[in-house]
């Protein structure tokens, strides 16, 4: 099978999925084929007032090592924070004249980097971080013979806010990962105040021992926990309206369901909604709305195209299909992105913009009222970077993280650019 210079197993399809955390119905009333833009199938969606952008590189004067996130820390500083995914985070005034950065943390020496999908991979910031200094990480760590990935907490250091205590880690959940890739992830805090984290599904192809509808694994899924509180047995607390908490033959903690290998999800500062965009396999990578409990099909479909129907669905639900599916005639490995509330956005307000790694491409779609209504490229041109990972500022500001290379090798080739409307 091939493989992705950077982070995704290649697939022929991409899935975004959209996740509400208001957790009202256990299922979207969506069965599969229903409703799913293919864009390689379906005639071409209208792309409404949608506009084309540039990108320019927001700070000119800093270059990062394999930059997979860019992100904030809700404390009023207009600092942003870049993950460098061999374990590094930096900081630095969001300023576009700034020169240099300071090393916010470093764990280099307990993240195992031994597939190009493993590393320090995501960040996120306890909505109080500004009173509590608290801060969540996720990576990769073990050995070739013993892969895991953690979720730990930190804690900045009590006499510089620019440098977090490296010996403040306290490992909140280990997940074993029987291979090196399909690592997730995505760590977010919801407007619900509890920490939403998606999983992939333990890697190599075609989830030979079919993690993802297993509701016993963590792997294939998107889970919910609350870091403010501890149940006795466990390092933080289930919240009660977790949609499997009654259900024996289910692990608490899981939220959804049925998941490859999301690769970014972000929620929608206005609405709630969360975004993920799921890496596909050989064919499709999608886009999909997720609600509490939903089932997103893998590994019984890919996208909304039927993949192996042997597998048996967990739960009770219909499976839920994609707002919108492209095929690798499109794209290689998908990177999930935001919904704009760009302050300097006017015709891309309310739109989700994501992207592909491989090619560059990027997308924006607009959902409204549970259907597509505008889908557009909206990066011209032929020379594009390669999308690690999109970002906002505490303002609402979108960034994104790219490399240059393709493999993303060279210790300065990563930049942070801004995307601009033309």
């Amino acid at each position: 099978m091939r493989q992705s210079p950077f982070l995704h197993t290649f697939s022929s399809v991409l899935i975004i999925a959209v996740v509400a955390a208001s957790g009202a119905a256990a299922c979207a009333d969506q069965s599969s084929g229903g409703g799913t833009v293919t864009v390689d199938r379906t005639s071409p969606v209208d792309e409404g007032e949608l506009p084309t952008i540039s990108l320019s590189p927001a700070f000119p004067n800093l270059t990062f090592n394999r930059p997979v996130q860019v992100t904030h820390a809700g404390d009023g500083s207009d600092r942003l924070f870049v993950i460098e995914q061999h374990g590094r985070v930096v900081v630095f005034e969001n300023n576009s004249s700034v020169s240099q950065f300071d090393v916010f943390l470093d764990i280099r020496d307990r993240v195992f980097m031994g597939h190009n999908e493993e590393g320090l991979l995501s960040i996120a910031f306890h909505p109080q971080y500004a009173d509590n200094g608290r801060l969540y990480v996720w990576y990769s760590a073990g050995d070739r013979r013993d892969r895991r990935t953690v979720l730990s907490r930190f804690t900045v250091s009590d006499d510089d806010r620019n440098q977090a205590n490296p010996d403040s880690e306290q490992v909140l959940l280990e997940v074993d990962q029987p291979w090196g890739n399909h690592n997730g992830a995505t760590v977010k805090f919801g407007p619900d105040g509890y920490l939403y984290v998606s999983i992939g599904d333990g890697g190599a192809a075609n989830d030979p021992r079919n993690y993802s509808q297993n509701m016993q694994s963590l792997l294939g899924k998107i889970i919910r926990i609350d870091v403010n509180a501890r149940d006795e047995d466990l390092p933080y607390a289930i919240p009660s309206d977790n949609p499997f908490v009654d259900d024996e033959d289910a692990k608490d903690e899981i939220w959804a369901i049925g998941l490859r290998n999301v690769w970014r999800m972000s929620f929608d500062r206005d609405n709630g909604d969360l975004w993920a965009a799921d890496v596909g396999q050989d064919a499709w990578e999608a886009v999909y709305v997720i609600t509490r409990g939903g089932n997103y099909g893998w590994s019984r479909t890919e996208g909304s195209q039927p993949f192996d129907s042997s597998i048996e669905l967990a739960g009770d639900g219909p499976m839920i299909d994609p707002v919108i599916e492209y095929s690798h005639r499109q794209g290689k490995s998908i990177t999930g992105g935001y919904v704009s509330r760009s302050p300097s956005h006017d015709k891309l307000q309310g739109a989700y913009i994501y992207a592909d790694y491989v090619t560059g491409r990027i997308w924006a779609v607009r959902y409204e009222d549970g259907k597509v209504t505008a889908n557009r490229e909206i990066l011209p041109g032929t020379r594009r970077p390669h999308v690690t990972s999109f970002g906002e500022d505490e303002a609402g500001e979108l960034y994104l993280c790219a490399f240059e290379r393709l493999d993303g090798r060279g210790s300065s080739d990563g930049r942070i650019m801004r995307i601009v409307e033309n």
